[in-house]
């Protein structure tokens, strides 16, 4: 405790000195926050939905984190296509409007590749569990539809931190200032200690 007291005490000083030099006024922190190590801003999980060669109708659910979709309806228009999962999944209580991002990967006309969801709004910069194929029962010689995780979530830390919170790492003594917003920090150094 003592360490972490002259940590904060040390950084405080270099900070009002840095701002009192600069004839600026020493900001007002929101929040106070610390960290072991320099503090990550995290990552947004990106998962691609894997369609079948020959798919020529029918439709799909997708279950996350225990919730799953109502029927989506698989379209030959990759437009209709990506929509049509964006809906569904933001219609779930553990995802909620915003929550992902989905665009056509290497898809073609609904089929034969990917279709990214990358998970943003409330579900962004954080560890996202995958998505599985709750049920397949669209058509087609080659109707198969799988998921994985393309890019893993990071937790950002601080992610519901305010705009204006302050964060130092304690291995170094370093302050920082989120400049973003939640719950996508952006920390901006603002001592070098």
């Amino acid at each position: 405790m003592k360490l972490i007291t002259t940590i904060f005490l040390t950084a405080v000083l270099a900070i009002s000195m840095a701002f009192a030099q600069s004839g600026e006024n020493l900001p007002a922190f929101k929040q106070v926050y610390s960290t072991a190590t320099t503090p990550s801003a995290g990552t947004n999980c990106i998962q691609s939905l894997t369609f079948g060669a020959t798919i020529t109708g029918g439709t799909f659910k997708l279950a996350y984190d225990g919730k799953t979709t109502a029927a989506i309806t698989w379209s030959s228009t990759n437009a209709t296509l990506v929509s049509n999962i964006d809906t569904a999944l933001e219609a779930l209580a553990n995802i909620g409007t915003g929550g992902v991002t989905t665009a056509a990967g290497t898809i073609v006309n609904g089929a034969a590749g990917t279709v990214t969801v990358t998970f943003t709004g409330n579900r962004a910069k954080q560890v996202i569990n995958a998505m599985t194929v709750a049920d397949n029962s669209m058509t087609g010689a080659a109707h198969t539809l799988t998921n994985a995780i393309t890019t893993p979530g990071v937790e950002a830390d601080g992610r519901l931190l305010p705009k204006g919170a302050a964060c130092v790492a304690l291995d170094t003594g370093v302050w920082y200032a989120n400049t973003g917003t939640p719950p996508s920090p952006t920390w901006v150094k603002i001592s070098s200690q």
